[in-house]
C-alpha cells in the first residue's frame, strides 16, 4: 500500500466523518454525493475531463461516465445486488464507510486504486476511480471493496486480500442479473431540456449464466488453478471474455452448493485470519474439498454436466478436426543449452508419457480427460467418437476405468485398479492417431465415416 495514498485516503475519511453530523460538503468547490445509506460518499475533483466530453465514448454502452449523484444512487443498488449473491438482506448492518474520489479519466484504460484504513474499530475504503472506465471494470472495482467491507468488519488486522475469481465472478453475476439498474452512466445528451442517455440493453432469461455459457462454447473453461492465477490479459477482458464467464459459473456452482452462501460468508470471515485466501476457502469448504484436486475434479464434473445439458451447435468437421489436435497437443518448454532461453512448443501425448514423470503424467493427463468430456458434444460426430477412444485410453492409464480385481466381501468390498501398461497405452495412442489422420484426411474430400471406434479397444 502506498503510504502517501494511505494517509490521504484517511484525512479525507475524517473529514467525511466530520461535517456528516452537519450536512455541509467536506470540500463546497467539489461536486459530492452521498448514498441513501450514508455507506458511500462521493465526490468529484475539479478539472476539465476530455474523456468525459468525448462524443463517442458517450454513446458506446461498455464504458460507464461518472458523476456523484448518479454514483451514489448505483452504488446502493450494486451493494443489494452483490448481497443478494451472497445470502444477505438488504437492511443487513453495515460497518466501513466507503469512500469514492472520482478523478478525470487520462485514458480508457484507466486503472482503480482501492486503499484502506483502520479508524478506532473500524476499516474504511477510499477507491480511486477514473470518471470514464469499462463497465467490467467497474464492476470488480465495486466487488472488491464491497466483498473487503464484509471481510473486515470483525477484524482488526484486515484482509490481505479477495480472490481474483469470487471478486470477478460475483461482479460478472450482478451484471448478468441487475447491471442496466445497478450502473448508471452520466446522460449523453440533452433533448428539450431532458437528459437522455443511450442504453444496450441484453435482455437477460430466468438464467444469469446464459451469457456465460454463449461464451465457453467455443473455449474450455479456465481450471481451478487457471482461475487462481489470471493473467493481466485475461483480468482486462483480452481472452475473449473465457476467464470472466469461467469465475462467474465457477461462482455461481459454489453458491449452488448445499449452504453455498453461507460457505462464501465464511470464506470471507476467515480472510483475515489467513495468510492466503486459500487456506480460508479450503476453511469455509472443508465439507466439501480438503485439497486442490478435489476442486478440480468437482469443477470437471460441473462442467461436463454443464455441456451435456447445454451443448449448443455442434462444430464443422474442419473445426472438430482443429480444436481436437489441439487439445492432443502437450504444451512444453525446451532448451537447447542449460543458459539458453527456453523455447515454447508442443509434443504428442505419446512423448508425454515417454518423458515426464508419473506425476507430470497423472496432471496432464487429467486436464486431457476433463477437456475430452467436454469437447464430446460439440466435435462432429468422427471426432468426437476419435474424442471419446481417447479418453477411454487415457483413463485406462491412469487406472479410473480399468477394474479388474475385487478383494472383500458385502459392504467391505474394494475394486482394485490396474493403471495399463505404458507400452500397451502407447499402441493404443498409435492406432488413434492412425484413425484421426484418416478422418483428417477426409474433412476436404468426401463424407466421414461415422464409426471410427472399430479396433481402439
Amino acid at each position: 500500500m502506498n503510504r502517501s495514498r494511505h494517509v490521504r485516503a484517511l484525512f479525507l475519511g475524517l473529514v467525511f466523518l466530520a461535517t456528516a453530523a452537519s450536512g455541509q460538503s467536506a470540500w463546497p468547490e467539489l461536486n459530492t454525493a452521498r448514498s441513501v445509506s450514508g455507506q458511500f460518499a462521493v465526490w468529484q475533483s475539479g478539472g476539465f475531463s476530455p474523456l468525459l466530453h468525448d462524443a463517442a465514448l458517450a454513446t458506446n454502452a461498455s464504458f460507464v461516465r461518472l458523476e456523484p449523484a448518479l454514483l451514489a444512487v448505483a452504488a446502493e443498488r450494486f451493494k443489494i445486488s452483490l448481497w443478494n449473491q451472497l445470502g444477505l438482506k438488504a437492511g443487513t448492518a453495515w460497518r466501513g464507510k466507503i469512500f469514492l474520489a472520482l478523478r478525470p479519466a487520462r485514458s480508457t484504460d484507466d486503472g482503480v486504486t482501492i486503499t484502506s484504513s483502520l479508524l478506532g474499530q473500524t476499516w474504511n475504503y477510499h477507491v480511486e476511480l477514473p470518471d470514464v472506465l469499462a463497465r467490467a471494470r467497474y464492476a470488480r472495482a465495486f466487488a472488491a471493496v464491497l466483498l473487503l467491507e464484509i471481510a473486515n468488519r470483525n477484524a482488526t488486522t484486515g484482509t490481505t486480500g479477495i480472490p481474483a475469481w469470487l471478486a470477478d465472478g460475483l461482479a460478472q453475476s450482478v451484471l448478468a442479473t441487475d447491471g442496466t439498474k445497478d450502473i448508471l452512466s452520466t446522460p449523453a445528451k440533452k433533448l428539450d431540456g431532458l437528459t437522455q442517455s443511450r442504453i444496450n440493453e441484453t435482455t437477460h432469461t430466468v438464467d444469469p449464466f446464459a451469457d456465460a455459457r454463449q461464451r465457453l462454447q467455443n473455449s474450455a473453461a479456465l481450471t481451478f488453478d487457471q482461475l487462481s492465477w489470471p493473467t493481466d490479459a485475461q483480468l482486462d477482458g483480452n481472452d475473449g471474455g473465457v476467464y470472466f464467464a469461467s469465475a462467474q459459473l465457477f461462482v455461481g456452482e459454489l453458491l449452488g452448493l448445499k449452504n453455498g452462501a453461507e460457505k462464501m460468508r465464511a470464506l470471507l470471515a476467515q480472510l483475515p485470519r489467513c495468510r492466503n485466501w486459500q487456506t480460508a476457502f479450503y476453511a469455509a469448504f472443508r465439507d466439501n474439498f480438503h485439497q486442490p484436486l478435489d476442486v478440480e475434479k468437482w469443477w470437471t464434473l460441473q462442467l461436463v454436466n454443464l455441456a451435456a445439458h447445454d451443448p449448443g451447435a455442434r462444430w464443422t468437421p474442419a473445426f472438430s478436426r482443429d480444436r481436437l489436435a489441439e487439445l492432443l497437443a502437450v504444451p512444453v518448454e525446451s532448451r537447447s543449452r542449460s543458459n539458453a532461453l527456453p523455447v515454447h512448443t508442443v509434443i504428442s501425448l505419446q512423448a508425454a508419457l515417454r518423458s515426464f514423470t508419473p506425476e507430470q503424467q497423472a496432471a496432464v493427463l487429467r486436464l486431457k480427460l476433463r477437456d475430452l468430456e467436454r469437447l464430446h458434444f460439440r466435435l462432429a460426430p468422427p471426432f468426437a467418437a476419435l474424442a471419446d477412444g481417447y479418453h477411454r485410453v487415457l483413463a485406462e492409464f491412469l487406472g479410473e476405468q480399468n477394474k479388474t480385481a475385487a478383494t472383500g466381501t458385502g459392504r467391505n468390498l474394494v475394486i482394485a485398479r490396474r493403471p495399463a501398461d505404458i507400452k500397451s497405452t502407447l499402441d493404443k495412442l498409435d492406432a488413434l492417431d492412425r484413425h484421426r489422420r484418416e478422418a483428417e484426411a477426409r474433412v476436404n474430400t468426401g463424407p466421414l465415416p461415422v464409426n471410427l471406434n472399430r479396433g481402439l479397444r
